[in-house]
């Protein structure tokens, strides 16, 4: 007898499992976060992957427009010469330091001689803030860098993205779109279609796709997280089937062949770590390094151990957190 797969976007919010809900990894009475309503009104956890998208491109231009007569406006252009290509705006606050290697904006559209496309988005860099050696993409959605926060030379960042205010993006990382990072974080790998709430510390080369990371989350040097499944790489897109989670028992379809991690506040995994699209670190969840890291669900308050010689799989043990 096949087994029965619900379709997890067909469920009412109340009728989605405690492990999927957003309450189950994120305390926002603690930490609040200024993105955290994306959350709370998804009925799931993978529903706020799926939404983060949306949410950004309209706060972007809420915040944007709110803030527009804080700045200084440079329309095709930039305080000091830049390398640059099609339609964008700057925005700058006060003390900022802007000087970018490149930006590249919209391209119009070939038309008519009495047609236009005045269609652009905006980089909004708050006060204080320094860009320096930075490729900016605005050809898909803005770009919010908030007040205080560093961008160091080499670093490359496709819109839609929101960044908060004291971080820091080191050389070398990579914004792919569709990115929501929060205040006080240090961020140095590959990112894309993900939420990093504040204090969220992924300072080393890795890659993170498609996945939510809890308050002072942090990955180690060269830990990763895969979001499709290696078979499902040898299948055309349009072929592909929705990822399928289980949960107490029973199976959930989310609706889409991609999801990568979902940690919650505090969770750590260590260097050389690799886990499986569709993995859940409960709070205080902490992977030791070397570690691939079966689908599923993991912790709270949980050490997971490389020990193959001894036990052939992932050794799991109690934490208690401190007080």
């Amino acid at each position: 007898m096949a087994e029965e797969v619900i379709e997890l976007q067909s469920l009412r919010k109340e009728d989605i499992p405690a492990d999927l809900r957003a309450e189950t990894y994120f305390d926002f009475n603690t930490h609040r976060f200024e993105h955290q309503v994306l959350l709370e009104q998804a009925d799931s956890v993978y529903a706020a992957i799926l939404g983060i998208d949306e949410y950004a491109t309209k706060w972007l231009a809420d915040t944007i427009a709110k803030k527009r007569s804080s700045a200084r406006a440079f329309n095709n252009k930039t305080p000091k010469p830049v390398h640059t290509i099609g339609n964008f705006e700057v925005l700058l606050e006060d003390g900022v330091v802007f000087e970018p290697a490149r930006i590249i904006g919209r391209v119009p559209a070939l038309r008519g001689p009495s047609q236009k496309d005045d269609l652009r988005y905006s980089i909004y860099v708050g006060k204080g803030a320094r860009v320096i050696g930075a490729c900016l993409y605005l050809e898909k959605g803005s770009i919010y860098i908030g007040a205080g926060t560093t961008v160091e030379p080499g670093v490359g960042i496709k819109g839609p993205v929101i960044i908060g205010k004291e971080t820091e993006l080191r050389q070398g990382a990579y914004l792919r779109g569709d990115c929501i990072i929060g205040n006080g974080c240090v961020i140095r790998g590959e990112i894309k279609n993900c939420v990093l709430m504040d204090k969220a510390n992924f300072s080393h080369p890795s890659y993170l796709g498609d996945s939510l990371c809890g308050y002072m989350t942090h990955f180690g040097n060269q830990a990763t997280t895969a979001n499709i499944g290696i078979f499902a790489g040898l299948v055309e897109k349009h072929k592909r089937k929705p990822l399928v989670i289980r949960c107490n028992g029973r199976a959930y379809d989310i609706g889409n062949p991609k999801m990568g991690i979902c940690m919650g506040d505090y969770s750590q995994v260590g260097c050389g770590c690799v886990s499986d699209p569709g993995t859940f670190l409960k709070p205080y969840t902490i992977t030791y390094p070397l570690a691939r890291i079966s689908k599923g669900f993991y912790g709270p308050n949980e050490i997971l151990k490389n020990k193959p010689l001894e036990h052939g799989v992932i050794e799991r043990s109690p934490y208690k957190p401190p007080a």
